[in-house]
């Protein structure tokens, strides 16, 4: 009797593969042809490991600039600037230099506060007072050096009660041209110095009224001429 094959063996005979034949030169350079065509190189696998890049030895390094820039040179102060003791300053058609002004005294009474504050009450009466005087200073290097005081004084009264007494003394040193008469430097210092420091008195008698808790105390201009001649008219007649 003929043996029967096992199917199990025949079919395992069957699904053997053959090895492939490597292919030929003529294959491979086709396809090198199609990958130049599409743009593609093939790689070629380096056999050889790539050797690690050696670190670069680090050179000398440039040495920094030590020279440090130098300070300029501070420019000297104006020595004229710095000798000026005082600010000096020319009246305009008058042969005066103001050499300083100056408060000489100040002060401010409130007696009868807080009750003289309360609002509603009516305005108080002002009692204004002026005082003028000038004396010679003894200044090396200057000659017909004076001071003038302007002194003010206001009270305020209602009722008969004083509501605020203030007070101040302005003083101006002065010095007047060698080519003025003797007769002249008098009223010279006491009408026209006085005329030129009031505003700034005003100015501080004011700002002591706000202080004191009322409103500023606004002085009409004075005919410092007119005072002149009121307080000085016995001297001025001997002298006609």
């Amino acid at each position: 009797m003929i043996k029967r094959k096992n199917k199990t063996q025949a079919a395992n005979k069957t699904t053997k593969a053959t090895p492939k034949k490597p292919a030929s030169k003529k294959v491979m350079k086709k396809a090198v042809k199609r990958m130049a065509a599409k743009g593609k190189t093939p790689e070629k696998k380096d056999s050889k490991k790539a050797k690690p890049a050696k670190a670069a030895k680090p050179g000398p390094k440039k040495a920094k600039d030590t020279k440090a820039a130098k300070p300029k040179a501070a420019s000297a102060p104006d020595q004229t600037n710095a000798t000026q003791t005082a600010p000096q300053q020319k009246i305009d058609n008058l042969p005066l230099v103001i050499h300083g002004q100056y408060i000489r005294d100040a002060s401010f009474e409130n007696p009868n506060a807080p009750q003289a504050l309360r609002a509603g009450q009516p305005a108080p009466k002002m009692n204004v007072n002026f005082g003028l005087d000038a004396r010679t200073l003894n200044e090396e290097g200057l000659e017909n050096m004076f001071e003038v005081l302007l002194s003010i004084s206001v009270e305020a009264k209602r009722d008969d009660k004083s509501v605020f007494i203030a007070e101040v003394q302005y003083g101006t040193t002065v010095s007047v041209g060698q080519g003025v008469p003797q007769e002249q430097i008098h009223p010279l210092l006491l009408i026209e110095v006085p005329r030129l420091a009031f505003p700034f008195a005003r100015q501080i008698l004011s700002e002591l009224a706000v202080q004191g808790g009322y409103p500023p105390l606004l002085l009409s201009p004075v005919n410092f001429q007119q005072l002149y001649v009121e307080r000085f008219k016995n001297d001025l007649a001997k002298q006609a």
